[in-house]
């Protein structure tokens, strides 16, 4: 691919991967109580709300701007691996096993988002330059 291709498919591509982290966020913090009920429904505390909406928010931001890509990508990846096994693990209910795998398919692409690290357009390969 050419290089103006290939910088802005992965800004595109960033941007895809980020956007489930920050309108989960925003619906976080919309519906708190709703949340905070579907995590107890599966036994998590209500107090891991705050920090999972600080996760997918600003982990989301990071991945779009490129702000410490690998550090962002890895914690959404265990993050959402964890929620994968946590709230999806019914493969009896097919929408929870299709649920579970575009988890997992999600990880996936953090992970290969993690181990290329800064890509075009992002801060970390403007601190390099």
């Amino acid at each position: 691919m050419n290089s103006t291709i290939n910088k802005n498919v992965h800004i595109l591509g960033r941007i895809l991967l980020a956007v489930i982290f920050v309108m989960a966020a925003i619906g976080k913090i919309k519906d708190p109580t709703g949340t905070i009920g579907y995590m107890q429904s599966v036994g998590l505390p209500a107090i891991l709300l705050w920090p999972t909406i600080a996760l997918e928010l600003l982990g989301g931001i990071a991945i779009v701007v490129g702000y410490k890509t690998q550090l962002a990508a890895f914690a959404l990846a265990a993050f959402t691996i964890v929620a994968a096994v946590v709230f999806h693990r019914n493969f009896a209910d097919q929408m929870q096993m299709i649920m579970f795998l575009k988890d997992v398919s999600i990880t996936g692409g953090l992970l290969l988002l993690a181990s290329s690290g800064a890509t075009a357009c992002s801060m970390d390969s403007c601190k390099k330059s």
